[in-house]
Parts: C-alpha cells; sequence; structure tokens
C-alpha cells in the first residue's frame, strides 16, 4: 500500500527531501544514497524542490509489500524546438542502497554498484488539461521492482519485457517494455557505490517482437526516430494506436536487414519447455528427467547451472566466434562486459545443488527426442532457428515449471557436448541439440505457421522422422503436470 503525498511533507519514516543546499545538520539524517539522488532530480527539476511522491507506507525493509521507498513524480516541460512534449517524469528510490546500514542492501564498496546500481525511470506524455501526474506507473515501477528483489536479477539497457497487459490497465496497445538509459539523468556516485537511470519505454506488441527477433537496441533507435512513438527522449504515450511499422513501413524492412545481417542478441529465455527421451521407455530407471540415486531425484548441478546462466547473460553479445561458456568449478560473481550482473544466479533454484557429484554425471548421447514447449514459448523457435542458428550462435530454454533446460547449438558453438556425430546430447536433465544450417532451413518451412501462432489450435505437432525428433506445442495446463 502506498500514499500519495508532497516529497518536502513529513512522513512517518522519511524526512523531507533536502536539495543540495539543506543545512549540514538536516543532511546529516537524511539518508545519503536517498540525499546523492535528489541531488541529481535537483539538478534537471531545480524550480521543482518537493515533487509529489508515492511512499510505501510500511517499507519493504519493515515487511511492507512494496520495494520502492518512494516514487518521485515531476513536469517536464519538454523541449518544443526538438519535438519533445511536456510529460511527467518518474524516477524510483530504492533498488539502489538508499542508507547504507544493510536493511535493505548489502554495502560492497564505493566502487562498485549501489544496491543494484540502477533505479527505474519513466516518462508519460502529459494529457491536455492534465494537472497531476497518473500514479499508476509508480505501481508498474513497483512491479518491476519486485521482480528484481525476488530474483535478484538486474535490468540493462535494451532488455525487454514482456508484460501482456496494458500498462495502465485500460484497451491501450501499449502492453510490453523495453529499458534504455534516461537521456537526461545522469549517474550518481553515493557513498554506498553508483547508481544509473534505466528509463522504461512501453511498446507494442509488435515492436516488442521485433526486438526478440533483432535486438533491443536497435527498436528503441526506430523509436526515437518516430516522434509520436517515442521521439527523441523515448516518451510513452497510452494513446499511441499504431506501431512504428504501421506509422512507417519502411521500418520493417529496417528490422528484416538487420536480422538477416546481425541475427538476435536474444541467447535464451525462462519458459514452460520440456523433452523426453523416446530412444527408451518411460520408465527406464535411468529417465532422463529424473535418474536417480537413492531417492533423491537428479536436478540440474550447480556446474550445469552456471553454464546455462552464462548462456542466458551472454543475450547481448554478438560473437565472431561462438564458443558456450565452460561449466566452471566456481561460481562467476560480478561484472561481464556483455551483460549487467546478477546478484543470484538466473537460473538457480533451491533443489539446483549439486545433489549428484557433477563428475559422476556422464554425458549421455540420444537416438530420438521429444520437445514440448507451451504455445508462447513455440512461437520463438523461428526466431532461435532463424536469428541465431543460422548466423552461427546457441539458444537456450530454461524450464520455468521443472529443473530442466534445453540448449539449441549451430555446428559453429564451441564448448557443445552435442556433436554433428551425436547431435542430441544430455547432461542429467540439460539437453542440447546440434542442428545443421541445411536442418534449420527445413524446420523454418515446416514451422512456418509459428509465426502467427493464433491461427492454430493446440496441441500442434511436428515430426521429422529422419531425424528422430518431434516437436509438440502444448496447452499451458500440460507443464502443470509433476511430470514436467
Amino acid at each position: 500500500m502506498a500514499e500519495l503525498r508532497p516529497s518536502g511533507a513529513p512522513g512517518p519514516t522519511a524526512p523531507p527531501a533536502p536539495g543540495p543546499t539543506a543545512p549540514p545538520a538536516f543532511a546529516s539524517l537524511f539518508p545519503p544514497g536517498l540525499h546523492a539522488i535528489y541531488g541529481e532530480c535537483r539538478r534537471l527539476y531545480p524550480d521543482q524542490p518537493n515533487p509529489l511522491q508515492v511512499t510505501a507506507i510500511v517499507k519493504y525493509w519493515l515487511g511492507g509489500p512494496d520495494p520502492l521507498d518512494y516514487v518521485s513524480m515531476y513536469r517536464n516541460v519538454g523541449s518544443p524546438s526538438a519535438n519533445i512534449p511536456e510529460h511527467w517524469h518518474y524516477i524510483s528510490f530504492g533498488l539502489s542502497d538508499l542508507y547504507g546500514d544493510s536493511r535493505v542492501h548489502e554495502f560492497t564498496g564505493t566502487d562498485g554498484p549501489s544496491g543494484f546500481g540502477f533505479e527505474l525511470t519513466f516518462r508519460l506524455k502529459r494529457e491536455t488539461g492534465e494537472s497531476a501526474p497518473p500514479t499508476w506507473p509508480a505501481e508498474l515501477m513497483q512491479g518491476l521492482a519486485r521482480y528484481v528483489f525476488q530474483s535478484e536479477n538486474t535490468f540493462c539497457s535494451g532488455d525487454h519485457v514482456s508484460w501482456h497487459s496494458p500498462l495502465d490497465n485500460s484497451e491501450s496497445r501499449i502492453q510490453h517494455m523495453l529499458l534504455t538509459e534516461d537521456p537526461q539523468m545522469q549517474p550518481v556516485q553515493t557513498p554506498f557505490g553508483v547508481v544509473t537511470f534505466l528509463q522504461i519505454v512501453g511498446v507494442c506488441t509488435e515492436e516488442l517482437h521485433a526486438a526478440q527477433q533483432w535486438n533491443g537496441q536497435g527498436i528503441l533507435e526506430l523509436l526515437r526516430m518516430v516522434p509520436i512513438a517515442g521521439g527523441p527522449w523515448l516518451m510513452t504515450d497510452m494513446r499511441r494506436g499504431e506501431t512504428i511499422f504501421e506509422i512507417d513501413p519502411h521500418l520493417q524492412e529496417r528490422v528484416d536487414k538487420g536480422i538477416e545481417t546481425d541475427g538476435s542478441n536474444l541467447s535464451g529465455v525462462s519458459a514452460k519447455c520440456a523433452w523426453d527421451d523416446l530412444s527408451r521407455p518411460p520408465e527406464d530407471d535411468e529417465d532422463s528427467r529424473s535418474i536417480c540415486i537413492g531417492t533423491q531425484p537428479r536436478r540440474l548441478s550447480g556446474k550445469d547451472t552456471e553454464q546455462i546462466r552464462e548462456t542466458l547473460r551472454r543475450g547481448l553479445e554478438i560473437n565472431s566466434k561462438p564458443v558456450l561458456p565452460p561449466i566452471n568449478t566456481q561460481r562467476q560473481n560480478g561484472l561481464t562486459h556483455d551483460r549487467a550482473p546478477s546478484r543470484k544466479d538466473s537460473l538457480e533454484s533451491d533443489s539446483s545443488t549439486a545433489i549428484i557429484p557433477h563428475e559422476l554425471i556422464r554425458t549421455r548421447q540420444l537416438e530420438s527426442v521429444h520437445l514440448k514447449f507451451n504455445q508462447e514459448s513455440g512461437a520463438l523457435i523461428p526466431l532461435c532457428l532463424r536469428g541465431r542458428l543460422l548466423h552461427g550462435r546457441h539458444f537456450t530454454y530454461k524450464s520455468i515449471t521443472g529443473d530442466m533446460a534445453i540448449t539449441f547449438v549451430s555446428t559453429g558453438v564451441e564448448g557443445a557436448f552435442a556433436t554433428e556425430e551425436h547431435p542430441y546430447a544430455a547432461h542429467g536433465p540439460w539437453l542440447q541439440i546440434l542442428l545443421t544450417e541445411e536442418f534449420v532451413e527445413k524446420m523454418l518451412e515446416d514451422l512456418e505457421d509459428l509465426t502467427s501462432p493464433e491461427e492454430f489450435k493446440l496441441p500442434r505437432e511436428y515430426s521429422w522422422p529422419e531425424k528422430k525428433l518431434k516437436v509438440s506445442i502444448l496447452p499451458d495446463v500440460v507443464f502443470d503436470s509433476p511430470l514436467h
């Protein structure tokens, strides 16, 4: 639960928001991380020292449901000369370390990120006659913050968020999000580390799909070129009724060319998926999904989990020589050049510790496999094939309903345990499938209707007997079964 009040009004747990010229005695009582971010806000909005603010009544560190302590809302006049209209500018407080006393975030030093290293912002077009900012963006930001806190996965510029619902709960076509650097907010050095500002950009379903098939940065650049779809500051207009491809049909050609030239930067997804080894009967004690030692089921080992996690973390990388990350003996914490850090293995579940010692898990070559996906996951198979494998890369599906993963690899990927001689190989519940370029082209022809999943009924099955491969697209309810 949250309340709306001016940030200068005294609250039960937080003092009023000071500016850079706050009295020393007052500044010393004010949380240093919060004070540093307010300083950047005051630099940008010197005439709005006390903006309206949505405040969590019960703070997250006191057991409340909202991770963000505050969301400040400023009135931005835009830039008429640059064709940037007036809008509301929302800024979060809480993903970074505001207090420095470990009540929320562990202090790791001044040189690294503060807390998760970023705060969220959002720019919403101001409607004619609107005198106060709508408060629904604050709840949207709280929803994203809950995901970050619960998963301990961070966002970075170019990421996309599939929301599948109008952001303001209206009938709007703006139902998903991309993330980018805020065009005005500068990184802030706080006593507890560095804070950057990631801006939420509302997009239509077609624009989200284009970002998945190509890359988020490319679509963001196209949105900047269309004033009514975002413009230079990537403002969200919930009343926008047309996609950028309807506004300017030539932009689709840019995307198609980009996919053909660059492929997709999306290297993996968490999904509803499963796989079966058709080489032997499912009642075999050595079943691919539940090999048992004693009474405990096979789970993804910590080392397998690390490699799959690294595969997904490299989603923004365009490799000249694609390599699956090695199965390392130690967890790799910290920054990589191609992806923002995660404070927790994004693919690690409570059961993903090495129940079975890693060295006892043998890699098995399979004769025949059956892949199962729900409709949303299945719709990404053409992207996997065309945008990744045809460009010599790899793509991973990590199950969200069970401890299982499927990685498609091309013949140019090093470090895979699937080979051209044995294209289906499993390491515990992690399956790798190596597909030749010729077979990928054949699959794309046969799977063409997956690009329009709304036009077919479930279940749907595709089979390549000569390759001993079967793919099924199934209803979501199937994956709620304990077998998956």
